[in-house]
């Protein structure tokens, strides 16, 4: 392989590298806290786990959080480990919606 070739293989990488990932429809709509008071009376739906190795550029990380609270039917994610820009772990919550 050239120098050339070689060169572009890593800039290819790199740039993969930082791209974000797409939110699923909804996803944007998730709430992400930290704060136990923000769940009170909602219904816990499901474990979130931010994958090993996934790199954290760009709010990839939140990104992944949201689309697995949107797979459990959740609208609200209690971040456990970790922190709001960077979660590791939390909890998929479905709360009532605002004002009902």
């Amino acid at each position: 392989m050239s120098r050339i070739q070689i060169l572009l293989c890593f800039c290819l990488a790199g740039i993969s590298a930082c791209t974000t990932f797409k939110l699923a429809p909804g996803a944007d709509q998730v709430r992400v806290t930290n704060l136990a008071a923000d769940v009170k009376g909602c219904t816990p739906v499901g474990n979130i786990k931010v994958p090993e190795g996934k790199v954290a550029l760009f709010g990839n990380q939140v990104n992944l959080v949201r689309n697995q609270t949107i797979g459990f039917g959740g609208n609200a994610a209690f971040v456990t480990e970790g922190t709001l820009r960077y979660p590791e772990t939390g909890i998929a919550y479905r709360c009532p919606a605002a004002g009902t």
